[in-house]
């Protein structure tokens, strides 16, 4: 039985069960919104600051108001103090409020949603499916955390599909990109290599922390480097650093040492300094 939970809705605390927006709003009929999703651990959210920045510059991209980071921190954390648990999904949703049937605005202000579930704690390896679709890394969105999300949920389910827990798309040019909702690192000649932001992936919270941390390479990779690859590896607020060990028909040796180090890192810098 699922232990009811709190959302803070606009400025209210309500049950889960009851929270709602209205059938109007824009995030609802048009996909017009952003979000962040933050890892919390003991009723504190990891790298809120960076969260923040990104809901900030999505909400730019989009042409959204700048979100009000006060109150953002304040809703997080209302919703922290009403939902303990050791370890959970933390949710902020920004949209454009309510808004006539069609792609115009309305001007009746954004609606702000923050939300929490409990989640596991992710297992060290995983497997992961190239999936035919391309991101377009030339779209208005390219690059933003919008809730129009409706691409990773037919990607991610293709990828369910074949035992895999995480589809990875290659660009319109063909270059290595991103997960649908993780950044992806290979290790080739003992480099550790990922796709810049230019090729069109989200630019990751992890990503950016593995990137300084670890020493990784920003570059060009085309699709074929998962094929060349002696490691992969995945990034995101609840993956952290996760090893890949099947890339559909491929399969790949266990947490490799570069993988391994880069695990280790990250847990140990982000324990140390929870808003790095």
């Amino acid at each position: 039985m699922n232990t009811p939970t709190k959302t803070w809705v606009n400025g209210t605390l309500v049950d889960s069960a009851d929270a709602a927006v209205s059938v109007l709003d824009h995030g609802l009929t048009t996909g017009d919104g952003v979000f962040e999703t933050m890892k919390a651990a003991d009723g504190r959210a990891f790298a809120l600051t960076r969260h923040l920045d990104r809901l900030t510059r999505s909400a730019r991209g989009l042409g959204l108001p700048d979100p009000d980071h006060d109150r953002v921190r304040e809703a997080c954390a209302q919703v922290l103090a009403a939902n303990p648990m050791p370890l959970g999904r933390l949710r902020v949703t920004y949209t454009g409020g309510n808004a006539p049937l069609g792609s115009e605005r309305g001007d009746g202000g954004a609606t702000l949603v923050a939300a929490i579930g409990p989640v596991n704690r992710r297992p060290d390896t995983t497997a992961a499916s190239v999936v035919p679709w391309r991101r377009n890394e030339y779209s208005a969105v390219a690059g933003l955390k919008t809730t129009s999300y409706a691409e990773n949920v037919v990607a991610l389910a293709a990828a369910h599909r074949v035992g895999a827990s995480e589809a990875l798309f290659a660009n319109t040019a063909g270059l290595l990109c991103e997960g649908t909702g993780s950044n992806v690192f290979v290790v080739i000649g003992g480099r550790l290599l990922t796709p810049t932001l230019a090729s069109g992936c989200l630019a990751g919270i992890t990503r950016a922390l593995v990137v300084a941390w670890c020493g990784a390479e920003e570059t060009d990779l085309p699709l074929e480097a998962l094929q060349d690859a002696e490691e992969v590896f995945l990034t995101s607020t609840l993956r952290d650093v996760q090893a890949v060990t099947r890339i559909d028909d491929r399969e790949l040796p266990g947490v490799g040492p570069v993988t391994a180090k880069a695990m280790a890192v990250f847990a140990e810098r982000s324990g140390d300094d929870l808003d790095p």
